[in-house]
């Protein structure tokens, strides 16, 4: 099995200015092809540097992918570094040189001439055609051994990674991986391995659990000659997961449960609003993020001030003077205001502290109530994370609030 390494280019990356997000795309699409990622490096924008993580990255792996430095600025070095360490001469070629003039052209833009810089591609390699950019990308193959150049934009880099780089490195294909992710809310990483510890426990499909803000989730991968096989192979132990974890799971490979609440509202015709006070806005934005969402979601109300909880949802005076803003009984009416006033089949609501500090005395921030109202029902779920982190509780609120309405029609169509 080919081994690989991920070579990312750049002062930026180093100095945190930039999240570096190829080496993650590419990490996914090398195992989905079995090729082994045993090391992603990050170096400057410095010759000798650089010339060293390259020397260094061939000594112990078949294959290194650089990105980033293909620009026509001076610390653009990637290209000539990698290309005379791995033993290729860089040419000239007019025809890519052409290509870079016509970008410009089409653009509209004067071409400063250091762009041709980047029309020099490496005599016996493979050049992989931009379509979003002027820098092309390069392959090459020596000894045994194969290097990758990509450009350092994702939105350059993962067109050309798929494209062309996947066709290039066919021959180190050792077969073929599928992943699907089963995304749970409600319960805990450790919890959730706990239900399912035989599985974790399995060589292929293999079944790995990971932890994002508030949720947990199980990565179930397949390995096999060809994808239908590799799917035939995961479907049952991801049903399987869904059997053990099902009230606690809201989608498979979904991007956020943003995601699976439009669509379950879609399917079944309903709507939402939600009244948020700490989260002051964040459920509507994830919610409205998602394509669509205006045939399911009615309106966001933000109240933020006791006053205006009471003069917009009805809130009553005495409810929050005697429980307070960030309690159950608060909440309870929060949803049932927002669904009176915009006239949804739904409402949910979110109130809580998130922090640093709580407002009202003997309660602590990461106190969330959230709850959702519909005709004949009513549900309110209490959540203490026990953090300080503003953000991450505003995040988590939003996403628990969220998850009530899944819940809700979870309920509705076993009834």
């Amino acid at each position: 099995m080919a081994v690989c390494e991920i070579l990312s280019v750049g002062t930026e990356i180093l100095l945190g200015d930039i999240l570096n997000t190829n080496s993650r795309f590419l990490s996914r699409k090398l195992a989905e092809m079995g090729i082994t990622v045993h090391r992603h490096t990050s170096v400057g924008d410095n010759p000798e540097r650089l010339a060293q993580a390259v020397r260094e990255a061939f000594s112990r792996s078949d294959i290194v992918i650089a990105t980033g430095g293909l620009g026509p600025t001076p610390d653009d070095i990637t290209r000539e570094v990698c290309c005379r360490e791995f033993g290729f001469e860089l040419e000239f070629s007019s025809e890519q040189a052409d290509k870079i003039k016509s970008y410009f052209e089409r653009k509209g833009i004067a071409m400063a001439e250091n762009n041709l810089r980047q029309a020099y591609i490496p005599k016996g390699g493979t050049v992989f055609e931009n379509r979003n950019g002027t820098a092309p990308g390069m392959g090459m193959k020596k000894n045994g051994k194969c290097l990758v150049i990509l450009p350092g934009p994702p939105y350059e880099m993962a067109p050309m990674f798929t494209q062309c780089a996947v066709p290039f490195l066919e021959e180190y294909r050792a077969c073929t991986i599928v992943s699907h992710e089963v995304r749970t809310i409600g319960i805990g990483e450790s919890s959730l391995a706990a239900l399912t510890a035989d599985l974790l426990e399995m060589e292929n499909p293999t079944v790995a659990p990971y932890c994002k803000p508030g949720e947990a989730l199980l990565r179930v991968s397949a390995r096999a000659r060809d994808a239908e096989t590799a799917e035939e192979l995961a479907k049952p132990v991801i049903d399987e997961i869904i059997n053990r974890a099902g009230e606690y799971v809201y989608g498979v490979d979904a991007n956020g449960i943003e995601e699976s609440v439009v669509a379950a509202l879609k399917e079944r015709g309903l709507t939402l609003a939600a009244a948020e006070s700490c989260t002051a806005g964040y459920i509507a934005k994830r919610i409205t993020d998602i394509p669509g969402a205006s045939a399911v979601f009615h309106c966001g109300m933000v109240t933020y001030s006791n006053d205006i909880k009471i003069k917009t949802l009805g809130v009553k005076k005495e409810t929050i003077d005697n429980y307070g803003a960030v309690s159950e009984e608060t909440a309870r009416e929060m949803a049932a205001g927002v669904r009176r006033v915009s006239g949804a089949d739904m409402g949910i609501s979110v109130t809580g502290f998130a922090g640093p500090d709580a407002d009202e005395p003997g309660k602590a921030p990461g106190l969330i109530f959230t709850a959702l109202d519909a005709e004949n029902f009513l549900i309110c779920e209490k959540l203490e994370t026990g953090r300080t982190d503003r953000e991450y509780n505003r995040y988590v609120a939003a996403s628990r609030a969220l998850s009530l309405v899944l819940k809700y029609l979870k309920r509705q169509d076993v009834q």
